[in-house]
């Protein structure tokens, strides 16, 4: 299956701040960059942000100064760089979440863009510090990370640990669009509410697709007519593996605790091999800690050119804009099949 992810042109950023963070860890020597490459990689995305508007935030660390104050790594050198590469002043904060910083946020206008000095001079960076990720957050409308490996979903899951803090999380797939009165994630976050355990959005395909997917263990709740228990996962199972026609679709709310077996599990994952979430959700699943949940909507494949096809036409025959149109054009192109 082919994941197609969301990007950041996928949201309308004009006059949002959006918090970018990115990889200015660049070589220096003598106060001078001596490769502007990492910096010359995150331009695209910047230059996308400031042309449609955006109040743009940018963030990142350099070196490892520890939590301590160092003038030596300061990201001065990198404004001064980028500001160069732009063709327009890059505003420089003089610290991470403090006064300076809130202040350059808070008097930001559409296409302009600020550094925050670097995130390591903050004991809270390295530590994971929820109030620490609360006062980034705080300065901005929009969050947008960059995973500058693939190495899995799970690895990139793992890159937006700092943000999440000690909160639950929702983890949306960009090859599934679902089509719900009562949205998906909402119905998910009600379950996980209702039982504080990780929920998986979870559909029943057909039985010879299932081995594109995921097969999951699952027994019932009693009183419940669509959470169950979910005891194990295996993905894109052989004949002889399958559980049952459950797949997991689109959705996913999962507790803060999966962030610590993110990381054990990337510290085990050989060199060029992936991290995947579905093992972290699949022991979830052996300590009693998941559910699945046969949610309520319709969902449709963006992994392949004919889901994508069936969605649009089918979303544009309810559109009150497109659906008279799209009737008499199908109906007229259907008389020359």
């Amino acid at each position: 299956m082919n994941y197609n992810k969301k990007s950041v042109e996928d949201i309308d950023v004009a006059g949002k701040r959006v918090l970018c963070r990115c990889d200015f860890n660049v070589p220096t020597k003598d106060g001078k960059i001596t490769s502007d490459k990492r910096i010359v990689a995150a331009l695209p995305t910047i230059q996308y942000l400031v042309k449609h508007n955006a109040r743009v935030i940018l963030c990142s660390h350099m070196g490892k100064p520890k939590g301590e104050v160092k003038p030596e790594l300061s990201l001065q050198v990198v404004a001064d760089r980028l500001s160069e590469l732009l063709g327009q002043p890059v505003k420089m904060a003089k610290d991470v979440v403090g006064e300076s910083a809130q202040a350059l946020a808070a008097s930001l206008k559409d296409g302009e863009v600020m550094l925050l000095e670097n995130t390591r001079f903050e004991k809270g960076e390295t530590k994971n510090d929820p109030a620490f990720a609360k006062a980034l957050a705080d300065m901005a409308d929009i969050f947008f990370l960059r995973q500058k490996e693939t190495k899995g979903l799970g690895h990139a899951i793992l890159c937006g640990k700092s943000f999440v803090g000690d909160e639950p999380f929702v983890v949306l797939y960009g090859d599934d669009v679902i089509i719900s009165e009562d949205p998906v994630t909402a119905q998910l976050c009600r379950c996980y509410e209702k039982y504080g355990k990780g929920v998986v959005g979870v559909k029943e395909v057909p039985e010879d697709l299932i081995k594109l997917y995921c097969t999951l263990g699952v027994s019932p709740i009693e009183g419940e007519t669509r959470a169950m228990n979910c005891h194990k996962i295996i993905e894109k199972p052989t004949p002889d593996q399958v559980m049952s026609l459950y797949a997991i679709l689109g959705r996913v709310v999962l507790p803060p605790e999966v962030f610590g077996m993110l990381e054990k599990g990337l510290a085990e994952t050989p060199e060029g091999q992936e991290l995947y979430l579905t093992d972290v959700m699949s022991e979830l699943g052996a300590r009693g800690e998941l559910l699945a949940y046969d949610f309520d909507g319709k969902r449709y494949d963006m992994g392949n050119k004919f889901g994508i096809l069936q969605a649009q036409i089918e979303i544009g025959l309810e559109h009150p804009e497109t659906k008279d149109l799209l009737k008499d054009y199908i109906k007229n192109l259907a008389k020359t099949l």
